[in-house]
């Protein structure tokens, strides 16, 4: 993909670029269709003291237009009854949302945690989810690379995979140190993989993006207004959003990866942010940017 700096803002230069690379996010809306048409996304993770992290990802997912979007908290019980934001997004313990069987994509690791518990319940995912898509963020990724039997699971079944590491996750992932991965990019992206055998987006100034066939895109959007806490999150919810929505793979994790950038970029545009971005503002952003695309 060639640079493209969306700071200085054009909606007719947005439009024809995302036309060119991510041509599905551009269409309508049938006028006959309704909230099963655009999939059922569950999103697995706060655990005690991080229940922000799935909300911000659901709240993401909602925003990007998925038909239903449910959380499956790893807790014994609901620490909340309902998103005060949004009371549309559904919430469940993780085990009741795994045990759902019109799930078109899932989410998980944002806020998991990285007891037995966490490991557990990323196992049983990685089993129940070769019929669809799995992104795997976060401290699941931690878990990944603890534990050999798990991550050689990843990449056993023909489902969709990816996983999302910023620099020291993948460092983990590949066993060795951050500054390696930095040293380095293309070839830790490379290195993971092979290693994992799925998609991976290697976030960070100008995200990488592999696939198992050995192609590596390079994310032109972003700005450091990204370098904020939950941002991840939504980025993780936009991707799971997309593919759950059935939009072709590489369009559906470029796609949300460079929209996520896009919105901290429209957002500096207008005089919000770098400084003080948050990853709330960014969600909101990048449902105007989708649907200016589906406008212009």
């Amino acid at each position: 993909m060639n640079n493209f700096n969306i700071n200085l803002f054009n909606p007719n230069e947005f439009y024809q670029y995302a036309q060119k690379h991510f041509p599905a996010l551009c269409e309508p809306r049938a006028s006959d269709s309704h909230k099963g048409t655009y999939g059922s996304l569950g999103i697995i993770g706060g655990a005690q003291g991080m229940v922000g992290a799935p909300l911000l990802a659901a709240r993401a997912a909602l925003k990007q237009g998925t038909g239903r979007v449910y959380i499956g908290f790893a807790q014994a019980s609901l620490p909340i009854s309902l998103d005060p934001l949004h009371a549309e997004i559904m919430l469940k313990t993780a085990e009741d949302l795994i045990e759902l069987q019109h799930l078109t994509a899932l989410v998980i690791g944002c806020g998991l945690g990285l007891n037995d518990y966490a490991k557990e319940l990323l196992s049983h995912s990685l089993q129940c989810t070769s019929q669809f898509p799995l992104v795997i963020d976060a401290d699941a990724l931690s878990l990944l690379a603890q534990d050999v039997v798990i991550a050689e699971s990843v990449g056993q079944e023909s489902a969709i995979r990816v996983l999302t590491p910023h620099p020291t996750e993948a460092a983990r992932l590949l066993h060795c140190d951050t500054q390696e991965v930095q040293a380095n990019r293309q070839d830790a992206l490379k290195a993971l993989v092979q290693t994992y055998q799925c998609w991976i987006v290697l976030k960070g100034h100008a995200t990488l993006i592999g696939s198992p066939d050995g192609m590596i895109i390079s994310n032109p959007s972003g700005n450091p207004g990204l370098a904020s806490g939950g941002t991840g999150d939504v980025l993780a919810g936009m991707i799971g959003a997309l593919l759950a929505q059935a939009i072709p793979t590489q369009q559906a994790i470029a796609g949300a990866t460079w929209l996520h950038g896009a919105a901290a970029d429209y957002l500096v545009s207008q005089g919000i942010g770098p400084i003080g971005l948050t990853a709330s503002e960014v969600l909101i952003a990048a449902r105007t940017l989708r649907n200016l695309l589906i406008n212009t």
